[in-house]
């Protein structure tokens, strides 16, 4: 019975100190507002399994911000490549999006969805310049500003959460894009600030809203907190219901992405801590 009883009051003080505690970072953590954001995934799904309470976060209408998906694969693999394109286009509305003209899908051979497949990091900043800063093509010089279409760019850390060579390729290539917007222009910081979503231990990655304690230090220890335009590190905690809570991430994953809710999936919406927490990273760009 004590044990019973233990477990019983786990269940009710767990879940209140977590709300509590999202009240707490939703108002006095840093925060981006009136912000071009650009949401850089691999493939559908991706902006719901982990990027939701991201997504949820920045498309708060009080934020003022625009927020875009840019999906670099229809995540063709098993031939559904269309259907996962309108899916991506629902789950994106689902998470706040103004409209499906939000939502951009990229298919071509070289961002082939694969589990074995690492993309040309070049070719991915090449495809970022087009979008955001074509005019980088037409040289200014070096006393020119850098400019770009877009403020933030956020997308998969170094190990791509899962280690999946797709998401790990965005990385590098957005860091290459950042990069090459201030290549040759010393004094200029760039027009881009890129965010990077933290990996974490698998202990911690199956630990569902309880992991918030681990992610709270991580972000105190190693976030610079000294420029309030530009934060060295965001913390986003989705409510555990209501609207733009992890009742929206778990409604754009299983009302949204249909082709993708095998038995499984249904482990991960439940328990991964990234449909409940996020953090992420300003990454320091080195200059060419």
């Amino acid at each position: 019975m004590e044990l019973l009883t233990i477990l019983a009051v786990l269940a009710v003080v767990l879940p209140s100190l977590y709300i509590y505690t999202a009240s707490v970072v939703s108002t006095r953590f840093p925060k981006l507002e009136n912000k071009s954001i650009c949401l850089l995934i691999a493939h559908p799904d991706d902006e719901a399994m982990f990027f939701a309470p991201t997504v949820l976060a920045l498309t708060r209408p009080e934020t003022g911000n625009h927020v875009k998906i840019l999906c670099l694969s229809s995540g063709d693999a098993d031939g559904l490549g269309e259907t996962r394109k309108k899916e991506l286009a629902k789950s994106g509305v689902v998470l706040g999006l103004r409209s499906t003209s939000d939502v951009f899908v990229v298919e071509k051979p070289e961002f082939r969805d694969s589990m074995t497949t690492t993309w040309d990091a070049g070719k991915i900043s090449d495809l970022l310049v087009s979008a955001f800063a074509p005019q980088l093509n037409k040289s200014k010089g070096a006393s020119s500003p850098p400019t770009a279409s877009i403020d933030v760019l956020i997308t998969f850390d170094a190990g791509g959460v899962s280690s999946h060579p797709n998401h790990i390729s965005l990385y590098h290539g957005a860091k290459e894009f950042v990069g090459a917007l201030v290549a040759g222009k010393a004094g200029w910081a760039s027009p881009v600030d890129l965010y990077t979503l933290t990996t974490v231990p698998i202990a911690r990655k199956y630990s569902a809203f309880l992991d918030v304690l681990p992610t709270l230090l991580s972000w105190a220890i190693g976030a610079g907190k000294r420029d309030k335009k530009h934060p060295g590190g965001l913390v986003f905690l989705n409510g555990l219901a209501g609207h733009g809570s992890f009742t929206t991430a778990w409604k754009a994953m299983t009302t949204a992405h249909k082709s993708q809710m095998v038995w499984f999936r249904y482990g991960w919406i439940t328990l991964s801590r990234y449909m409940y927490i996020n953090d992420l990273r300003l990454e320091k760009i080195k200059r060419k």
